[in-house]
């Protein structure tokens, strides 16, 4: 439905006022994982290429509780809404990510990455502890002794959630989980499982250095996980995930 429907002229200009006042408040347009809080909802999305099966990835509100849990824990960081997902088994897969505003933005540049999780006690009971949400960046990694491969995934690995059936605290995977390639142009694989500042160390290797394509969130293709993140850090912007789209703040 058309909103000027039903509305008065100052009502209207109320809102047009309110709608300027929000967009002012924005920070302005330099690169996205220099962090400087664009606002990219638009370019926010399933990507489809790298989806398989029938998962679910979609913006939400809540969700809340559980039962009996109150305070922060009880309601997604930022907003009131989230990003959920929902993976079957390990037939499936889904990266709900943008693949517009990083790319040609520097990997050796990420400083600050991480988020904010509610995971279940059925998903550990399905996959165990470290049964958890990944980020990814598709990159390429310019790597000298494989000058021909223009494409991997740099994917970070949590570990266990520090609590379940309530949102957690933020998660920082500069510190947490480990990282790998996967497509092992370095020693930093799916085997090895590097440390951020390793895997950053290892494409840093005196050649053109790497680049991103794209940033996402993920999950699969392993264990059944239902669930939702929320407040998705690169660098100096938090992406605020909402039923109506992802905003982005500047990180504080």
């Amino acid at each position: 439905m058309n909103a000027r429907f039903g509305m008065g002229r100052g009502k209207t200009l109320a809102v047009a006022a309110l709608a300027a006042l929000v967009a002012s408040v924005l920070p302005g347009s330099a690169s996205a994982a220099a962090g400087t809080g664009r606002d990219h909802s638009e370019h926010w999305g399933v990507i489809t290429r790298n989806t398989i099966g029938s998962p679910v990835a979609a913006l939400r509100d809540g969700p809340f509780g559980s039962f009996g849990v109150q305070g922060s824990a009880a309601r997604p960081p930022y907003g009131k809404g989230s990003l959920g997902i929902e993976v079957a088994d390990q037939s499936e897969k889904v990266d709900f990510g943008n693949e517009v505003d990083f790319f040609g933005d520097p990997v050796l540049g990420l400083t600050k990455v991480g988020f904010h999780v509610f995971q279940t006690g059925e998903n550990v009971g399905a996959g165990g502890a470290e049964n958890m949400p990944n980020i990814r960046f598709e990159i390429d990694p310019n790597v000298s002794a494989h000058a021909g491969d223009n494409y991997s995934a740099l994917v970070w690995v949590p570990d266990a959630a520090p609590v379940t059936d309530r949102w957690s605290p933020y998660i920082d995977a500069t510190s947490n989980g480990y990282w790998y390639l996967s497509g092992n142009e370095t020693a930093c694989n799916q085997a090895a499982e590097c440390t951020f500042a390793q895997l950053k160390a290892s494409l840093d290797d005196g050649g053109d250095k790497p680049t991103i394509h794209s940033a996402a969130v993920g999950k699969g293709r392993d264990h059944m996980w239902i669930g939702a993140v929320d407040g998705l850090r690169i660098n100096g912007t938090v992406y605020d995930f909402e039923a109506d789209g992802v905003r982005a703040r500047r990180a504080v």
